[in-house]
């Protein structure tokens, strides 16, 4: 092996061994089990909890138009919601650093699936749409850019294969 294949070896395994790692752990448990189990495609519900050591449990089950619970959150869902709360929790550390006050924070994402004929899908593109309020005499055209920059650094958009869009809106306060 050449001596500069070798070196570049060496240095993405130290880059590797830098890197900071970070594992997540939640428990999944069904529980719509009707009494006979799976034996029949109606006769077993789709609930589950989802939930983490020292955490409430979220209810969940699947979308209603797969036997789910429409009262519960679906996987659908629960993807969506994480691709926002990523998106706002950079941003927010973005625009602290950078003197942003925000005073306000709402997003309404949402986003596509599409279903194939075997039953299999997924997703096909995902639209956030966060409305920020700043403080009064606030920068709004370094807030609104700061957007860019944090959807660059959120985790779970760099870890999905379908685009991400923001649409995002700044409005000073009063």
């Amino acid at each position: 092996m050449p001596a500069t294949a070798l070196r570049k070896q060496q240095d993405d395994a130290e880059l590797i061994r830098d890197m900071k790692q970070h594992t997540y752990q939640v428990q999944v448990d069904w529980t719509g089990n009707e009494g006979e189990g799976t034996k029949s495609y109606k006769g077993y519900g789709r609930d589950h909890t989802v939930s983490a050591d020292g955490k409430a449990a979220i209810a969940c089950s699947s979308d209603p138009q797969f036997r789910g619970d429409a009262a519960r959150y679906n996987p659908e869902e629960l993807l969506i919601a994480s691709l926002s709360a990523c998106h706002m929790l950079w941003y927010l550390h973005l625009c602290a650093v950078n003197g942003v006050v925000v005073v306000d924070y709402h997003d309404s994402p949402s986003g596509v699936m599409v279903e194939q004929a075997d039953g299999g899908g997924e997703f096909s593109e995902a639209t956030l749409r966060p409305i920020v309020e700043i403080a009064k005499g606030g920068d709004a055209a370094k807030a609104l850019a700061l957007h860019e920059e944090a959807h660059g650094f959120c985790f779970i958009a760099r870890s999905v294969k379908f685009p991400v869009a923001v649409e995002a809106e700044v409005r000073e306060e009063g």
